[in-house]
């Protein structure tokens, strides 16, 4: 007979309030608002801890798997993905048999590259040579100009190959307006393609040719809600364009892929693409289409660029790897990983085979493809997607009354509203509010670039950018491009031995020693930790043995009123000389004439920048 007894019953389940109670307790006096409720990015609060009632007044928690306004995914039975891979076309031979390559090596989405002036039948013939279109999805990124000619040429290939109209799955990345807001450059003549596109390839209903390509607002610093909110306002400007042309609406919304990124925020980027399900399916709604599978968004996710570093490049590979769960658990269409040394060199067939084992690994071992919206049900990720679909929909309106997305990227708001991101998450990333490991904060004290230098971004066309530019651009460079560029200048030009001169209270010499090497190691400087020393004098001799440029004194506060002067003046200028803290006697310190202190409050990108000045650097 089964045991029916259920567990605990015995225990009286605490209410939310016993918890605070509890919780105030054990702040001891501390404010609970300033300690354990999170201020996001995204403009919303996060409470330490949710409970069932919290989301009493949520609808997302009610939704099916497969079913409008489809949050809990577009499938019923699975979460499988197609695991994507692009490639970049300057010779169509060569990147069919890499294309081939990489499809015995786990790939079942290809991502072709191609300029517009190889658009042709030959080119495409010899790009899809031995594959098969009907079993691999297939996706083009050309010229906007190009696009209708590469439709055209494919609808003729396919019907050529007798391929199941259903069956082909794939995309041309048609986005003009992608150019307006990353380079300020004017395509609205491009725009009336549209139409035209869209009827050329209406009889094949699973591949898309309108691409909204927000995953270039993701790599250029956006917040999360920032992202899907001009993501929504973006489609929205396509499908009003297409309906308004006299496109099905059910055929304009079906035609429109969504392009996103996906950021290092683990829970709110799987809240993102949940969220961003829910109000797509809501906006084509009100246009009133016959089938509500013309709701479905259509996703493909590529982790950040944005957050990846040419330092300690291997910590990249964390980075892209919860992004890439991320994106899995979010129940995206698509995924490209992006390979962990792409801010320096073109990938190479390494870092390409470590990109495609990184979504393999994670559906064929971990299982990610078996489970629909495992997230669902769970306290905290309903309320991050509420909340982010709060938070998207304000941003969303805002845009609409100003006159929609069109309107604003000529007006320069969005441009401007991205720009002023990206300023803050760099000075963010200076004061290390914002961390980025191995770079602003634990770099690895010996590495050296050895000849790396970030990769500069080359126009998606292939061809010379010589187009005027009308409107404003989103002006942007990796989070970690300003400490690169310091470290990279130092050790081209002189590299710096500091010293720790650790004396005093063990405890604190040996902390502040290591924060002030983690410190100094962001620009590239070479340190020398030591286990203590008996005096200053002692400490300072053997700074100067060392040859140091940099001799840092790193005790307690208490005790660098006893020590901090005696050491400054035996330096007797012979090296920089830099208080580990900021204590209490630092006025009295200044008087003395010492002027360098490096603690947790500075901004460490301009101290250091500061300290290389000083040195001649």
């Amino acid at each position: 007979m089964a045991n029916k007894e259920k567990l605990f019953t015995e225990f009286t389940a605490p209410t939310t309030q016993e918890w605070l109670d509890k919780i105030q307790v054990d702040l001891k006096g501390a404010d609970f608002q300033k300690r354990l409720v999170w201020r996001t990015n995204e403009g919303f609060n996060v409470q330490p801890f949710y409970r069932r009632e919290d989301l009493a007044n949520l609808k997302t928690p009610d939704a099916l798997p497969g079913e409008f306004p489809f949050v809990r995914g577009n499938k019923k039975d699975s979460n499988v993905w197609y695991v994507r891979q692009n490639i970049k076309v300057d010779d169509p031979k060569a990147a069919n048999a890499k294309a081939l390559d990489i499809l015995n090596k786990g790939i079942d989405s290809l991502g072709f590259k191609l300029p517009g002036k190889l658009v042709s039948k030959e080119t495409v013939e010899a790009l899809l040579d031995g594959i098969y279109c009907d079993i691999i999805e297939v996706n083009f990124a050309t010229c906007p100009k190009h696009s209708l000619e590469l439709a055209q040429i494919l609808v003729e290939f396919f019907a050529k190959k007798g391929y199941d109209k259903e069956k082909v799955v794939g995309s041309i990345e048609w986005d003009p307006m992608a150019k307006m807001v990353m380079k300020g450059k004017d395509v609205t003549p491009i725009l009336e393609i549209a139409p035209k596109l869209v009827e050329a390839l209406k009889e094949y209903p699973n591949f898309c040719c309108v691409a909204v390509s927000s995953d270039a607002l993701n790599n250029a610093g956006a917040y999360i809600a920032q992202e899907l909110g001009y993501a929504l306002v973006w489609g929205n400007e396509y499908l009003q364009q297409l309906t308004d042309a006299g496109v099905d609406v059910d055929l304009a919304a079906k035609s429109i892929k969504f392009n996103m990124g996906v950021s290092e925020n683990y829970f709110m980027e799987i809240a993102k693409f949940r969220a961003a399900r829910l109000l797509w399916a809501q906006i084509v709604k009100q246009y009133e289409p016959k089938n509500d599978e013309a709701c479905k968004m259509i996703v493909n996710a590529s982790t950040s660029v944005y957050n990846q570093t040419l330092f300690d490049s291997y910590v990249n590979l964390l980075r892209s790897q919860t992004e890439a769960m991320s994106a899995a658990l979010g129940s995206v269409h698509s995924m490209v990983v992006t390979p962990f040394d792409a801010p320096y060199e073109e990938a190479t067939d390494f870092s390409e085979r470590i990109a495609r084992n990184q979504q393999l690994l994670i559906k064929e071992e971990s299982h990610f493809d078996r489970i629909v919206d495992p997230s669902a049900g769970s306290y905290y990720i309903e309320h991050l997607t509420d909340a982010l679909a709060t938070e998207a929909w304000k941003l969303f309106l805002k845009v609409e009354e100003e006159g929609g997305f069109l309107a604003a990227v000529k007006a320069g708001t969005i441009q401007d509203d991205i720009n002023a991101t990206n300023v803050k998450r760099h000075g963010d990333a200076a004061k290390r509010k914002e961390f980025l490991l191995g770079t602003n904060q634990f770099p690895n004290f010996t590495e050296k670039s050895e000849g790396k230098k970030a990769k500069a971004c080359g126009c998606c066309c292939g061809q010379a950018d010589e187009e005027e530019h009308p409107f404003k651009a989103i002006e942007s460079t990796r989070l970690a491009a300003d400490f690169e560029d310091l470290r990279i200048h130092t050790e081209e030009t002189k590299v710096p031995t500091a010293f720790m001169l650790t004396i005093g209270n063990l405890a604190m010499r040996q902390a502040r020693a290591q924060f002030s090497c983690n410190f100094l190691a962001c620009a590239g400087y070479k340190v020398i930790d030591n286990l203590g020393f008996k005096t200053v004098e002692e400490g300072v001799d053997a700074a100067l043995e060392a040859k140091a440029d940099i001799v840092v004194i790193c005790s307690s506060d208490d005790e660098y009123a006893e020590y901090a002067i005696p050491a400054f003046k035996y330096l007797n200028g012979r090296a920089m000389f830099v208080v580990a803290g900021a204590p209490a006697c630092m006025e009295d310190l200044k008087a003395a004439g010492i002027e360098n202190y490096i603690h947790v409050k500075c901004n460490v990108l301009e101290t250091l920048k500061e300290y290389n000045q000083k040195l001649g650097i």
